[in-house]
């Protein structure tokens, strides 16, 4: 069976990445971004075109006749609030509204551990704050993706749409410090991850975080599992490279390693990071 998958934000980190990994025969990819992505190479089953979230037509033109959306665009780091209100908020109304207008039946809406990023890995259950914990944003940012889940939760009542939202720590090739350890989404399970989104039947509304199976994580699994996520990295492999000539990490005092937003609770508000 065919399906049209939309993936907005499709020029960034992670839309390049599930470009390359969420090719599938019988799949195609409509991607789009305000910076132009790259062209479809030659035998890619993949439509590409440049627009913005903040109009509502544009948007309903690219969401026209998809199975899915992946949600990965907006402003991704902290900015004014101007940008934030713009390019998130009315960003992510416009996306939903088009999705209910088009008639498309599930959204993947790209959420953030910045949603949370004041929770305190010292008052974490023992499985892991769930993926429901409520926001505690950190940042102008954070609390775009807080208002992002809020919308989605809204169309997924109101309108019966299938929507996931997956609170991604940091998706990179590798750990790169410490915080990381405890936030890591592999390429691998990001993609895994991904697909489970793509594939589980009749979700309705529903939380996950995008950490891969971290051996200091303080974020549950479960609800990605109950999914059909089942992350299989570490970021243990990589901690002695990590940790090699830094002081031994702090858990108890280190508010920055203790808090999910680590740094991002103390940078300027309002002010692009």
């Amino acid at each position: 069976m065919s399906q049209t998958v939309v993936i907005t934000g499709a020029a960034g980190k992670v839309g390049r990445l599930l470009r390359q990994r969420l090719a599938r025969p019988g799949r195609t990819l409509r991607l789009v971004d305000i910076v132009p992505p790259e062209p479809a190479a030659p035998g890619e089953d993949a439509e590409v075109s440049t627009g913005t979230l903040t109009d509502l037509a544009a948007v309903e033109s690219v969401v026209a006749g998809a199975d899915v959306v992946i949600h990965l665009g907006g402003q991704s780091r902290e900015s004014s609030i101007s940008d934030v209100l713009e390019n998130n908020a009315l960003g992510t109304y416009n996306l939903f509204e088009a999705v209910r207008r088009g008639g498309v039946g599930r959204v993947i809406f790209a959420s953030s551990n910045h949603v949370a990023g004041f929770l305190d890995r010292v008052d974490a259950p023992p499985e892991g704050f769930p993926a429901d914990a409520p926001g505690r944003p950190d940042t102008l940012y954070g609390w775009s993706k807080v208002a992002g889940e809020a919308m989605a939760s809204l169309y997924a009542d109101r309108y019966g749409i299938d929507v996931l939202c997956p609170r991604i720590g940091m998706c990179m090739p590798q750990p790169t410090d410490v915080r990381s350890l405890g936030l890591w989404l592999s390429p691998d399970d990001a993609t895994s991850m991904f697909e489970a989104c793509l594939a589980v039947e009749s979700p309705g509304f529903r939380r996950l975080w995008g950490i891969s199976r971290n051996t200091r994580r303080f974020l549950s699994l479960a609800e990605g599992e109950a999914l059909g996520y089942i992350p299989k990295d570490d970021s243990e492999a990589y901690a002695d490279e990590v940790e090699r000539g830094r002081p031994t990490p702090d858990y108890e005092h280190d508010l920055v390693l203790r808090r999910i937003g680590g740094q991002w609770c103390d940078v300027p508000l309002g002010e692009y990071y």
